[in-house]
């Protein structure tokens, strides 16, 4: 088995180097990326959103586009358009930014719905109809999408059913002052991304992606995980709880953070960690928990705080 802890080290050290002094966000990323999921990465102007996706993108051996989301941005802007060949008296497809193996989508809250929409069928079945014609994404895809959640003018809020496509939403937050003051040193001359190298291979990413499933998940540890999104259903203060894709990503993520820690069996612990990340953007708190200032991420960390942790064999058949 490839070592998935060097591998992750390896990835999220190169990362380091351009983003500093947050190392949730960083861990985050490569979990969402060995989990071949999608990530939105949500906060305020400023805190390195866009940055931190070009350097993943940097770092990976893979083909890379930006697409910078506005009010009057077309679907065929996003997946391609069929273009009529004179020569040849047949059209012509013409594929569009997304067909990228990592695709950047700045301010994704900026675009009409009916553009959004466009990215549904790329981010869940890896593909794009056009006229007709289905065409395949590249492999391995990942969308990172940012937002603003503070400038709501100008933007079109992101449907439940594309949220729930995301696997991760990760919030990054200002940066301590000794950590600022060494990001502006370290731009003084140039910016580091100018820099950066391709720390892994495509096919090094696709053998890890891989292997992360074999990651032993007890029967404990899937009871705890089906309660854990059972509980946010049965919440007094939410109006609708967490899928089952929510539980499915609680397992996956689960098995990348125990590879990336270095076991091959999944603890709690590996659970507890992604819950807020994992489930908090698939929950819709109702109206009086707004009025209460109650937000999905302090709902979900209740729920973690208060359900119990199950007792058990964790580590099963791995010992084998």
């Amino acid at each position: 088995m490839t070592d998935i802890q060097s591998f992750g080290n390896r990835l999220i050290k190169n990362l380091e180097n351009v983003y500093i002094g947050k190392r949730q966000p960083v861990e985050l990323i490569v979990v969402g990326l060995l989990c071949q999921g999608h990530i939105l990465i949500e906060d305020v102007p400023g805190v390195g959103k866009t940055v931190l996706a070009r350097s993943l993108a940097k770092s990976l051996g893979c083909t890379f586009n930006r697409l910078q989301f506005t009010p009057d941005m077309l679907p065929s802007d996003v997946t391609g358009v069929s273009i009529y060949n004179q020569s040849k008296e047949t059209f012509e497809f013409r594929p569009g930014p997304i067909f990228s193996q990592v695709v950047l989508v700045d301010e994704i809250n900026r675009a009409t719905p009916k553009t959004q929409a466009a990215l549904l069928e790329a981010m869940e079945e890896r593909q794009v109809t056009v006229d007709g014609t289905t065409h395949p994404l590249p492999s391995p895809f990942l969308v990172l999408a940012t937002q603003n959640p503070i400038e709501y003018e100008g933007t079109f809020p992101l449907p439940e059913a594309q949220l729930d496509r995301f696997l991760l939403r990760i919030r990054l937050g200002y940066p301590n002052p000794s950590d600022e003051i060494e990001i502006i040193e370290r731009q003084q001359l140039h910016h580091p991304i100018e820099s950066l190298k391709s720390v892994i291979k495509v096919d090094e990413l696709k053998t890890a992606m891989q292997e992360i499933k074999n990651i032993f998940v007890s029967d404990a540890i899937k009871r705890y995980i089906v309660e854990l999104t059972n509980r946010t259903r049965q919440h007094a203060e939410v109006y609708l709880g967490a899928s089952p894709r929510g539980s499915l990503a609680l397992f996956r993520t689960g098995q990348v953070a125990a590879a990336l820690a270095g076991r091959e069996y999944v603890l709690p612990d590996d659970i507890k960690r992604l819950g807020v990340p994992v489930l908090a953007h698939r929950v819709i708190v109702g109206p009086a928990a707004r009025l209460q200032e109650l937000s999905a991420e302090k709902i979900v960390q209740e729920i973690l705080n208060n359900t119990p942790v199950p007792g058990g064999d964790y580590e099963g058949s791995s010992k084998k």
